[in-house]
């Protein structure tokens, strides 16, 4: 059975979704079946594979509401391994029509089940909240990962998302885990950078993945091409960077019980 990750910052412009993007691709690119979901109603997970979101007659919002299976909705995607089960701006409904319906945290997890043996990976990247549907996509995760932006150090916004998750833990999902705590948009240039990076691994020392995401023009830039940063810019500081994440993540899940940054990469 494959392994879901849930991609999950309530704070905006994180890297997020080029997380969830980029580290999608990179395990398909290995060899892995992957499966991005798209549980953002901004959609820039989808337009970053290329596809028109505003396009789109279904997406994962008849998901959530039973009006269509997750295998009707998959679409294959462009980078060979990679699959997506895309959103749309009319996905920002779903949190108010699933406010009194039944189970409504558990849709996400219940509409995946038949899909979890026939990927390796699945990925969700979830809206900058900590509404219902990032309550789904906790409820339906086995871990979670955080990124955690360099410029500046939000630990009161990354203590509520971690009673989040332990409230999940609790009541709704008893299996959840900190996956890993994800450094981005790194500048070696500041000093700033440097003590974030430092205060984070201080307050979270078996939480932290080694790997560090830089500030990238060529991120910034791929997803307007609507392609991953593996096939826009192989080359690039950036795509090594994630390249080095899915390296991590690989090495570890093959050890299990193994934390972020004690694989053979060392901390």
């Amino acid at each position: 059975m494959g392994r879901v990750y849930a991609l999950a910052n309530q704070k905006g412009g994180v890297g997020k979704t080029t997380t969830a993007v980029s580290l999608a691709a990179a395990l398909a690119q290995r060899g892995q079946r992957v499966l991005l979901v798209d549980l953002d109603p901004q959609a820039n997970a989808t337009s970053s594979l290329g596809v028109d979101k505003n396009a789109l007659a279904r997406s994962v919002y008849e998901l959530l509401l039973g009006a269509e299976s997750a295998t009707s909705l998959v679409m294959i995607s462009g980078f060979m391994g990679l699959d997506l089960l895309p959103s749309t701006p009319g996905l920002a409904g779903a949190e108010i029509e699933l406010v009194e319906a039944d189970a409504r945290e558990q849709r996400l997890r219940r509409g995946l089940a038949t899909l979890r043996n026939r990927y390796d990976y699945i990925l969700i990247d979830t809206p900058p909240s900590l509404g219902l549907l990032t309550l789904n996509a906790l409820t339906a995760a086995d871990g979670v990962i955080i990124p955690v932006q360099c410029e500046y150090l939000p630990l009161e916004g990354l203590a509520q998302l971690l009673r989040t998750i332990e409230l999940v833990r609790q009541r709704l999902n008893p299996a959840l885990v900190v996956r890993g705590l994800l450094l981005t948009m790194y500048d070696t240039r500041t000093n700033l950078s440097r003590q974030v990076v430092q205060d984070v691994r201080s307050h979270f020392p078996a939480s932290v993945f080694s790997a560090i995401i830089p500030r990238s023009i060529k991120l910034s830039e791929a997803p307007s091409y609507g392609e991953p940063i593996m096939l826009y810019a192989p080359d690039s500081y950036g795509s090594a960077a994630y390249n080095a994440l899915c390296d991590e993540l690989l090495a570890a899940d093959g050890d299990v019980g193994a934390a972020p940054g004690e694989d053979s990469h060392g901390t």
